[in-house]
């Protein structure tokens, strides 16, 4: 279903002149397998090479083009390199080629002739010499070489002349196409068209040329995110199409559980509730997301929500993205709900033989009212009797597909989507710019604020002394190790090392837990860290979310500096959640770059995650916003979440009045729509306009 007019582009790399094999591979590892991504794989520097200098005013360390006469050749013998000797009328230069044939050297630099060469001079013994030079050309073509050239990320054996001629390559099949922007948008903006801006991004002439708010990027990056916002404005047509039921319980189990609550709903929890019901009560169905700061009450407004279904005599379903916070959760559910007489189960991929049979019957039957789970529950076996209400917990975690699959196991089922990670406005429309937002900004009453210090490494010794002090006063302790690097296997070798340091000093009261351990393991580590003898927990960042520990008081985050504010505000989120004052200790090694010693300030300075996670933004970027490249959070080559913030309302704004206007694209800028979302790969939302 692609146009026509996209072929050449969405053709392999391999197609392009002189890209052979061996190329292709290096290509598609470095910017994808097809022609189009190399559209899309931005210079990330430049070389100037208008500076032509003499050979005496070569300064050392710098690009330089110069206009030199060949005087000699000097072969190599053994290992030594080919050298040729070039000179001006103010001196010398060799041109030094390692692993060079002779016979193509003496053709390229032919004996008497001038040649234009530019490449990077260095000066060695009081003698100028250009190691392998970038450009040797006959003074007839010097005008191709004196530019500026942009530089692009490359990888081991791709050379930048190689990713340049497969770019220019892809240019040259740049299509003109139908304008899909509001003609005001373009003219307000002052906007090249589509094919304009993508020539002009990979020729710039200054580094003003390459930011992010240059005219051309900013152009891409509104065509991008313009994608983003009709893919998932499709998806919540498609999914308001679908008919939804009314779902308006008497009250009866909601109000006994919050009657049974030793505290009172917070206001943000109570408008939260309010929403949440009139979507349900609502004929269509409910597409919301709850985002709730750590601590803020999510999992009560959860059961409190699944509670309305099961009045009804219809099923919900939670599902988490790990079995530790599936469990969790279910240890939290489980004992409210038995009180007010609804049947709990959990089910996960743990669970197996007559035990998952069983689980799966009671589904089944209906027997079972509240079904928490991991990712088992998309799975085919998994059927409902009357699925009514379905909340997915940390979606960033699931794809939008995966939130329609679980959506699919009953009839208009209402789907509610949780995370305990505060996102910044503009993520949220990027990745749930299909649902509805509620926020939960408020803590429970009595908890108390925590007393956050930023301490340099060199004072470890004090930091276990005062934790030494704090566990024989009752305290139990997490204490978190670095983030070696995105490797497992190097966490937890650090985490097994720090642990076996700290039980020197306190022998069998500390424990250790982290994601390669299994189930059982984790399970039996966490009870005896909440309730037997194990009081200094040290661990990976699996205890980032979910973890519920009262007692815990006090955290050492270890090489604080590595982690991402979000993470960081999620792990200190595990200490505090009852009513006794904690701490959080932030150890860092020194020197702090800028960027981490802003973190730190900024993590000693708030609690409010709102306010945190758009700080990290700004920090870092999108695409690291939530400690780890998520699957559920589009990636976006073109655009900048933080530089690009302000299009993306636009944006979302631009394609709902589309969509209000031309539900089928079917008109002209519909159907010039329809291009865009194949150009950017976004194939399954116009599927969704044919009903697939």
């Amino acid at each position: 279903m692609r146009p026509e007019i996209l072929f050449p582009l969405f053709a392999d790399v391999s197609q392009l002149s002189g890209i052979g094999p061996r190329y292709a591979k290096l290509i598609e590892k470095a910017a994808g397998p097809q022609i189009v991504d190399l559209l899309w794989h931005l210079p990330s520097g430049m070389v100037d090479r208008r500076f032509s200098p003499t050979v005496a005013d070569a300064p050392d360390g710098m690009i330089a083009t110069l206009t030199v006469t060949t005087m000699r050749h000097e072969p190599g013998r053994g290992r030594a390199p080919y050298r040729v000797i070039c000179a001006d009328e103010t001196g010398e230069i060799e041109l030094v080629y390692f692993h060079a044939k002779g016979d193509w050297l003496e053709k390229l630099l032919p004996h008497g002739q001038k040649r234009v060469i530019s490449g990077k001079v260095e000066r060695f013994r009081g003698k100028a010499q250009m190691p392998h030079p970038d450009h040797v050309v006959p003074l007839e073509e010097a005008d191709s070489v004196r530019i500026v050239e942009p530089t692009h990320p490359s990888t081991d054996g791709l050379h930048q002349r190689t990713i340049r001629k497969a770019i220019e390559g892809a240019l040259a099949r740049v299509p003109v196409l139908d304008e899909w922007i509001n003609a005001t948008l373009v003219q307000a903006r002052g906007w090249p068209a589509w094919d304009a801006a993508v020539k002009a991004v990979h020729h710039p002439q200054n580094r003003l040329e390459m930011e992010p708010d240059s005219l051309p990027r900013q152009r891409l990056a509104y065509d991008e995110i313009l994608a983003n916002q009709l893919a998932l404005a499709l998806v919540r047509a498609r999914m308001k199409k679908q008919k939804g039921r009314i779902i308006k319980g008497d009250g009866r189990l909601r109000d006994t559980i919050l009657k049974n609550l030793p505290f009172s709903l917070t206001g943000a929890q109570r408008t939260a509730l309010s929403e949440i019901e009139g979507d349900m009560a609502a004929p269509n169905r409910m597409l919301r997301l709850l985002q709730g700061d750590v601590g803020s009450g999510k999992t009560l407004v959860a059961l409190v929500t699944m509670a309305n279904a099961i009045e009804c005599g219809a099923q919900a379903a939670l599902m988490a993205p790990t079995e530790i916070l599936a469990r969790q959760h279910f240890a939290t559910i489980e004992p409210l709900a038995r009180a007010v007489g609804i049947r709990c189960e959990i089910l996960t991929g743990r669970d197996k033989g007559k035990t998952r049979s069983t689980i799966l019957g009671r589904i089944a039957e209906g027997t079972a009212q509240i079904v928490v789970g991991t990712h088992a529950l998309f799975q085919e076996e998994v059927e409902f009797r009357d699925l009514a209400v379905a909340v997915i917990d940390e979606q960033h975690r699931f794809g939008v597909h995966q939130r329609m699959v679980l959506g699919q196991k009953g009839q208009g089922v209402d789907i509610l989507v949780m995370t305990a990670t505060p996102i910044p406005r503009t993520l949220v429309m990027t990745a749930y710019g299909d649902l509805d937002v509620s926020r939960l900004t408020e803590k429970p009453p009595g908890r108390q604020p925590i007393d956050t210090r930023v301490v340099s490494n060199d004072r470890l010794m004090d930091v276990i002394d005062g934790i030494a002090r704090r566990m024989d006063a009752g305290a139990k302790v997490y204490w978190v190790c670095p983030l070696v690097e995105e490797s497992e296997v190097l966490d937890v070798a650090a985490a097994e090392e720090r642990a076996s340091t700290l039980r020197e000093r306190f022998g069998d009261r500390v424990g250790l837990i982290h994601g390669r351990m299994k189930g059982p393991e984790k399970d039996k580590m966490m009870a005896s860290f909440k309730e037997g003898s194990v009081d200094l927990l040290v661990a990976t960042t699996v205890i980032e979310v979910g973890v519920d520990v009262p007692d815990a008081t006090v955290m050492v985050i270890e090489h604080a500096e590595r982690f991402g504010l979000a993470q960081l505000h999620q792990l200190r989120g595990r200490i505090g959640r009852g009513d006794k004052a904690s701490t959080c200790l932030l150890v860092y090694a020194a020197p702090l770059s800028e960027t981490g010693r802003a973190r730190l300030s900024v993590m000693r300075d708030s609690e409010d995650g709102f306010r945190i996670a758009e700080e990290d933004l700004k920090l870092r970027g999108a695409g690291e916003v939530l400690g780890t490249r998520q699957s559920g959070l589009p990636t976006f080559r073109m655009a900048d979440a933080a530089a690009h913030n302000d299009l993306f309302e636009v944006a979302r704004d631009d394609a709902r009045l589309l969509l209000n206007q031309d539900p089928e694209l079917e008109g002209a800028r519909g159907k010039a729509v329809r291009t865009l979302l194949y150009l950017f790969e976004r194939d399954a939302a116009v599927r969704y306009l044919r009903g697939a």
